[in-house]
């Protein structure tokens, strides 16, 4: 295991407002940020886009991500390709991942269904970590929240994978 690298992902999933409610389906984007934490830089990054097999990307799903149908059907590709990808370009298990909140469960919860081998072993969920840092026991907050309460400028339109786990990665720098 390679405590010194850090590979911190966002996932972007097919989404609903349905009476004011959001609903998820299946995972349309990973967005992948590793960090080099002895030299407290991010040292690579990707954006994978996942061709969902039974959902489809919403009108609301697009507005809020902004991910089209198109740029699935054209640039996506099946996911266990994209957690082959993961693998080899990121270290796959050789690695600890993390995200903001519990992306693990709902990648592990895919892979599982589709019958893909998981790309880490160890996990680290960066929310936790931070409420417990800062003593906020029961109080949630989120990430671009928290980026700004530790004055982190966060960069880029929320929502996107790539975007989120870039801004990710520099939370986790100054966390970690």
């Amino acid at each position: 295991m390679n405590f010194n690298r850090v590979v911190c992902f966002d996932l972007e999933m097919c989404c609903w407002n349905v009476d004011g409610k959001g609903s998820t389906g299946e995972i349309i984007e990973v967005g992948l940020a590793e960090i080099d934490l002895p030299k407290q830089q991010i040292v690579k990054r990707a954006q994978y886009y996942v061709k969902p097999e039974v959902d489809e990307v919403s009108l609301f799903c697009s507005e809020l991500t902004g991910i089209t149908p198109r740029k699935v059907a054209k640039q996506g590709r099946a996911l266990s390709s994209v957690i082959q990808s993961m693998v080899k370009n990121f270290g796959g298990v050789n690695k600890i991942y993390a995200s903001w909140g519990r992306d693990d469960l709902i990648l592990i919860e895919e892979c599982r269904a589709k019958g893909i081998d998981l790309p880490f072993v160890e996990f680290i969920n960066l929310a936790t970590l931070y409420r417990v840092q800062h003593r906020l026991k029961d109080k949630r907050i989120g990430h671009r929240a928290a980026q700004q309460a530790l004055g982190i400028e966060w960069e880029g339109r929320q929502h996107s994978g790539y975007v989120d786990a870039y801004n990710l990665a520099k939370l986790a720098l100054r966390m970690l």
